[in-house]
């Protein structure tokens, strides 16, 4: 039987490797190989799509103080254009599964990044109010069907052990997208103004795009589900240093198995009602709270009186806490399992809401900004945890739909902060703003106390 040599994989010293021949699972081949290059390479290429995604996504929240008074309108005039790019996202993401599992993983995220690529260039060109809704209603089908397509291809590739970690750094991209969009609007929006902002970000996930076309693979667990492409997939296998034998037949036992179990019924089944109830409620909460924040935060502070490119660093400000919070309480529920993480961060982020208060924001603006990167902090961490959470309370059988169906329900929650957030500034100002922020995330840690199956602390001496 012919071997193949790793080092035609990877490039390194020669490591024969026979190559699989005859029935060969999917799954048993991707959780217990190597983790290659040029696995590593996808996943850095799906997590770059989810920063495309939370950059482009977030770049309407700092041109709304100036669209606003280039048109002459209120805020709540402006406020159906917000929920429309929510809506989007709530349909792109419900659908985004349904192509995926048709077309593949692959043209899932590639479309998704061209269509919010090319609507967010557009937008540049709007005439008014409701043309930027409509635009925005197309781009969030692709900034809402990026979020779960890429997270997935993410999740296909990489072994086992691997996988939590990588799957945890694609989702804190979004945050990380929206601190990089601030970085960006703040050096754009004072010289070149708002459609050049849309203009030029627009224009990067098209470039992107075309990147991916030339490079992303299909998921390997996509191809074994079609015998027409066993042939893709076994090249495939090659360059991730899993050679495999002509004419070898792939199976998919486990998730083959999970697909014969479940239903949305089984969400509601004995024993997992309630946890169903407590963890839709607390996705409700904390999406209306960051999305409260991504829209509305840098009219709320330009409101008081700030110069913007001021208000535009507290949302980069959010972000970047965003982004440090969510590892840190990832790597935390790891040790000490979700209930306590959770909790404090709810408890801190509501904490800080309420603290902000208190801030003189025109004599302490940087404390200001600080406690607003404090709050980003709290909140992203509970959010971007919650999918861990929703991994674990439901069996293989239900959990896509589990975890699909809360985030669903938390997409209500900021179609919501569309309207609270401009209804709240205008009629109570920073005090009214920071009480709705602080308020939701006390309804979120109620929420989770009342879940029953947190994930469990590590045992001392566990691997």
């Amino acid at each position: 039987m012919n071997t193949t040599s790793v080092s035609q994989v990877l490039g390194g010293a020669s490591l024969p490797v026979r190559p699989v021949s005859g029935n060969a699972d999917i799954g048993t081949l991707l959780d217990e190989g190597p983790y290659t290059r040029m696995q590593k390479i996808v996943v850095l290429l799906a997590a770059l799509s989810i920063v495309m995604d939370g950059f482009d996504g977030q770049l309407i929240g700092f041109a709304i103080p100036l669209m606003i008074k280039e048109w002459g309108i209120t805020r709540e005039a402006f406020a159906p254009a917000v929920a429309a790019g929510l809506i989007g996202m709530g349909i792109g993401s419900a659908c985004a599964g349904l192509f995926a599992d048709r077309f593949g993983r692959r043209m899932a995220v590639i479309a998704s990044v061209f269509v919010f690529g090319t609507a967010t260039c557009a937008i540049g060109l709007a005439p008014d109010a409701l043309a930027v809704a409509v635009l925005r209603f197309i781009a969030g089908l692709g900034i809402g069907g990026a979020l779960p397509s890429a997270p997935t291809m993410t999740a296909e590739f990489p072994p086992a052990r691997r996988r939590p970690l990588a799957v945890t750094a694609t989702i804190v991209c979004v945050p990380l997208g929206g601190m990089l969009a601030g970085l960006f609007a703040s050096q754009v929006l004072p010289v070149y103004g708002w459609r050049t902002l849309f203009f030029l970000g627009g224009s990067l996930p098209i470039v992107f795009g075309f990147l991916l076309l030339a490079t992303l693979p299909e998921s390997p667990r996509f191809l074994a589900r079609r015998p027409q492409r066993w042939g893709e997939l076994s090249a495939l296998l090659g360059r991730m240093g899993r050679p495999m034998a002509e004419g070898v037949r792939y199976t998919d036992a486990l998730e083959q198995k999970s697909e014969q179990q479940g239903g949305f019924r089984a969400l509601f089944a004995i024993g997992y009602g309630r946890d169903t109830l407590a963890v839709w409620v607390a996705f409700f909460m904390c999406l209306t709270a960051v999305y409260s924040a991504f829209s509305w935060l840098p009219t709320m502070l330009q409101s008081t009186g700030l110069p913007l490119a001021v208000a535009s660093s507290g949302l980069t400000a959010y972000n970047l806490g965003g982004v440090i919070g969510a590892l840190v309480c990832a790597v935390a529920m790891t040790r000490w399992g979700s209930f306590w993480p959770l909790a404090i961060c709810c408890a801190g982020g509501a904490a800080s809401a309420f603290a902000l208060q208190a801030v003189d924001i025109h004599q302490n603006t940087s404390l200001l900004i600080f406690g607003i990167g404090v709050h980003g902090l709290f909140v992203n961490a509970v959010q971007s945890t919650l999918y861990a959470l929703c991994a674990f309370i439901y069996p293989t059988g239900v959990r896509a739909t589990g975890t699909a169906s809360a985030l669903a329900f938390g997409r209500l929650g900021a179609i919501l902060s569309a309207f609270a957030g401009a209804t709240v500034i205008t009629q109570g100002g920073a005090q009214g703003y920071l009480t709705l922020l602080g308020s939701v995330m006390v309804l979120a840690l109620i929420a989770l106390l009342i879940v029953r199956r947190h994930i469990p602390r590590r045992r001392p001496g566990a691997a």
